[in-house]
């Protein structure tokens, strides 16, 4: 699959749920719900063409929040059929990997815990080393050796940096590493799915959380779009003001460094200067997760064209020097663009007919013309501002 494709149809989806969360709070709930439900429908839409794709459990909780405030709107506004008040909205997606079986899905709070550990290791994803490291510091390292940290270690955690580049694969590959609990919520699901008894409900998530570590297992409770939560808002409802400052007891309550209670909250944002002061000091190792240095674009290059046959004229090196600033996803894309572009030929050849008729082997000079007209996805600008951020906040 393409890994930019998939990323644009979540980030439309995170676009359609903060609209959503907005008309909710301004009491346009007609207009809420038709964008819950567009939220929902897209993480539907990315499921079903992604079938394999790793993060798809994640996608399915969002989905199951936002169907929830659904239904909360409809029985509110007397929408639902009166002969049957409790009617779910239940949109049925394809859930097994031969897309022969289909689940509906269930909308409770039960179900953000994850049952089944995220299929991802922390080794493999590329790059990163930093970020990698820091996180073995903070929550692997201790689940195996806590008598090694006498005084704690750090629980809450936050991953920034630009959309992309691996923040919530990291945090579930973290999650994959330890025997325990991942729970997983997105900013824009707390607002929504709560709005109304929100420090009620956040508490109920910390107390199930903490429920969960009694047997000795870790927990890690993962927000994303932390910023949508936890950002600084010149105008705010009451019930977003209840929300954070519950937040801000709970986080207050597991860093307590009377306990070695093993409970994280790893958080991610792709705006951390959004993020209002006192919450951004509970998170003790603040992480940013940057685009791929040199080191990692060569590799990233290396592996991704091992099954295309390259002239002996392309230079790895020479690749990961020239794709400065390019994501991952983009060294993906380019790869997957050169091979498109040999491929072509012979169709245009009117020679792809015959299977013996194969590309010719790809050139420096295909590369160089993909780079030329593919640019990074991320703007400088918004590098720039993250470095700049960075130089002032990061914790490691």
């Amino acid at each position: 699959m393409s890994e930019q494709a998939a990323h644009e149809l979540e980030n439309a989806a995170s676009r359609y749920a903060a609209e959503a969360i907005k008309a909710d709070s301004q009491g346009s709930y007609g207009t809420a719900i038709n964008l819950y439900q567009k939220a929902i429908s897209t993480l539907m839409r990315l499921v079903q063409l992604y079938p394999e794709y790793k993060l798809n459990q994640l996608y399915l909780q969002r989905a199951m929040t936002y169907q929830e405030r659904i239904k909360a709107l409809q029985s509110a506004r007397g929408m639902l059929p009166p002969d049957n008040p409790r009617e779910e909205f239940s949109p049925k997606i394809s859930s097994s990997s031969s897309g022969a079986m289909v689940e509906t899905l269930k909308a409770s709070f039960d179900d953000l815990v994850v049952k089944e550990k995220p299929d991802v290791k922390i080794d493999d994803v590329v790059g990163l080393e930093d970020s990698k490291r820091a996180l073995r510091e903070a929550i692997i390292f201790p689940y195996k050796r806590p008598d090694l940290f006498p005084l704690g270690w750090p629980r809450g955690i936050l991953l920034y940096g630009p959309p992309g580049c691996g923040k919530t694969m990291l945090a579930a590959a973290t999650a994959a590493e330890i025997d325990g609990y991942f729970i997983t919520v997105d900013a824009a699901s707390i607002m929504s799915k709560w709005l109304g008894e929100a420090e009620k409900n956040v508490s109920r998530l910390f107390n199930t959380a903490r429920e969960l570590t009694k047997d000795g297992h870790p927990c890690i409770i993962f927000i994303d779009e932390v910023d949508s939560l936890l950002g600084v808002r010149n105008q705010e409802v009451g019930g977003e003001i209840r929300v954070r400052n519950q937040f801000l007891k709970e986080m207050d309550g597991i860093l307590d460094k009377g306990h070695k209670r093993p409970l994280y909250v790893l958080a991610a944002t792709n705006k951390p200067w959004q993020l209002d002061a006192p919450f951004l000091r509970r998170f003790e190792k603040r992480i940013y997760v940057s685009l791929p240095d040199t080191a990692a674009r060569r590799f990233m290059f290396e592996q991704y064209t091992k099954p295309l046959t390259l002239d002996p004229s392309v230079s790895l090196s020479e690749l990961a020097r020239l794709s400065e600033n390019y994501s991952g996803s983009d060294i993906k894309d380019i790869c997957q663009a050169v091979q498109l572009r040999v491929v072509a030929e012979l169709f245009e050849k009117g020679t792809a007919n015959d299977p013996n008729n194969k590309p010719r082997p790809i050139t420096m000079n295909d590369f160089k013309e993909v780079l030329r007209i593919r640019k990074p996805s991320v703007p400088k600008e918004a590098l720039k501002a993250f470095i700049t951020w960075s130089e002032n906040y990061k914790a490691l």
